[in-house]
């Protein structure tokens, strides 16, 4: 494994493990999503640079506008919440409730 492939894979295992266990609030979950989908776009960029392939050079750019999307809908999804129950701590959260 090259050391690219070593940091690359560390840091995505990173934003996971980040993701498994600090989800106590919201915005701490949707920052580690967000960290391992920038892993994911800069990984896919080199890997399409690597290949020369003209037919997967739209691929990253697809994968950061669906991060965007993501994002913006988790933030909104954050204010709603902090809106309507006052916290944004994910055990206070029940959809039962909603």
């Amino acid at each position: 494994m090259t050391p690219t492939h070593f940091a690359f894979s560390s840091a995505f295992m990173l934003g996971l493990t980040g993701l498994a266990f600090h989800r106590a609030h919201l915005l701490s979950a949707l920052l580690c999503l967000e960290g391992m989908m920038l892993t994911l776009f800069i990984a896919l960029s080199i890997w399409t640079l690597q290949l020369g392939a003209l037919t997967l050079s739209a691929t990253p750019i697809l994968l950061l506008a669906f991060s965007a999307c993501e994002a913006s809908t988790g933030l909104a999804l954050l204010v709603a919440a902090t809106r309507t129950h006052g916290t944004t701590r994910l055990q206070g959260l029940n959809l039962l409730q909603c």
